[in-house]
């Protein structure tokens, strides 16, 4: 069966919960950085699943490995063991030089076993978060989102206090005999790309040390390349003691993770958390091809160069819409003087998928394997809007 534009938005509303604001596009294929719609129209992706599809949508070598695991094993629950997450666990490992790595599906399914072992290791409840965070919907993860829209419906939350961003003496003054462990994402996407000032994330690694609380990482959105590192937080140089990363892991298959310090991880023991189909064999066996794929064609480096040749080319966009253009590799977020949804809007129409994040800023998040001529496109045509 096949169902036109119409059709499929037809039974989309009749069947699916209403929970998400869908552009009117309904995209049929994807293949590297370009996306084909039911009626045949093709679309510069700058977005990337947000930030998920790292190799390009449907890279071959992780669509051949999905194929291949496909024929071989899908799941069996983690009961037994398997050898794609052996060797998935030992990859991250050495990448993130951090001891151990819990398996789940997502983002916000990652930072829920974070918030669980912290309170398990410390003995204490209560978290420190930052302003303009976001770490998921799922109850613990959205007691330390700060968007009050978001919390507001489903509150009573586990307790958390929310602090400046890029202020760590914020941080120190938050922290109380009560606090189980600081968390924060080394660069804020859904706050609006924010990156805080270099010596940030040192200082605060330095003030948990000394206030002997867990310091957590979000690495869901900047994780496997996305900033021109492997992981953000090679930017600081700091180790966390608890990390999350999702989004981009499994080549745009569903995948997250949860890695921490031995002495940490330690005290998660038989029976305190699981995940049936976390490190299912099929999801790491594209994690693994997705890693590769990012090794063999540098993907991380060439993230870097993208992204200050994209940042380059919106510097040359109108100032009297601009304010700034924040970025870290092909993580970029220009902050306009109006609100962006009607240049999304207007982009779509010309061909290019761009979102728009806090209203007024500009968030690009595209293919690390897109081309320099294909950003020129997006810029120019934004030039036109």
């Amino acid at each position: 069966m096949t169902l036109n534009y119409d059709e499929i938005v037809r039974k989309y509303e009749k069947y699916v919960f209403q929970t998400y604001t869908r552009q009117p596009l309904a995209i049929k294929k994807a293949c590297g950085a370009v996306v084909t719609d039911v009626n045949g129209k093709e679309y510069i992706d700058c977005v990337a699943g947000i930030a998920v599809n790292n190799v390009g949508h449907c890279h071959p070598a992780v669509v051949d490995a999905i194929k291949r695991q496909a024929e071989q094993l899908i799941h069996v629950s983690n009961l037994y063991y398997t050898e794609n997450q052996a060797l998935l666990a030992e990859e991250l490992s050495k990448l993130t030089m951090l001891d151990r790595v819990f398996f789940c599906n997502s983002g916000a399914e990652a930072v829920e076993g974070a918030l669980k072992l912290a309170r398990k290791a410390s003995g204490k409840k209560e978290f420190v978060a930052t302003e303009h965070a976001f770490h998921g919907r799922t109850r613990g993860a959205l007691s330390v989102t700060h968007k009050e829209k978001y919390r507001k419906p489903f509150e009573p939350l586990a307790p958390a206090v929310f602090v400046p961003y890029n202020d760590a003496d914020a941080i120190r003054a938050a922290i109380n005999e009560n606090t189980a462990g600081v968390i924060l994402e080394p660069v804020q996407g859904e706050g609006g790309v924010i990156i805080p000032s270099d010596g940030y994330l040192k200082e605060v690694r330095e003030i948990c040390d000394e206030k002997d609380t867990l310091l957590i990482l979000d690495e869901v959105q900047t994780g496997f390349g996305r900033t021109g590192k492997w992981f953000a937080k090679e930017h600081s140089g700091i180790i966390p003691d608890i990390m999350t990363t999702a989004k981009a892991m499994g080549g745009g298959f569903p995948m997250g993770a949860m890695l921490a310090r031995e002495e940490v991880a330690s005290n998660f023991v038989r029976g305190d958390h699981a995940s049936t189909f976390g490190g299912n064999a099929l999801a790491c066996a594209a994690a693994i091809a997705n890693i590769e794929v990012i090794k063999k064609e540098k993907l991380v480096k060439r993230s870097e160069e993208l992204g200050d040749y994209l940042v380059k080319r919106l510097e040359g966009l109108n100032k009297d819409y601009v304010k700034e253009i924040r970025g870290k590799g092909l993580m970029v977020g220009m902050e306009l003087s109006i609100k962006c949804e009607d240049i999304v809007s207007k982009a779509r129409e010309q061909g290019v998928l761009l979102n728009c994040t806090s209203e007024s800023v500009l968030r690009f998040v595209p293919p690390l394997t897109i081309t320099k001529e294909q950003l020129d496109t997006a810029v120019s045509m934004l030039n036109d809007i």
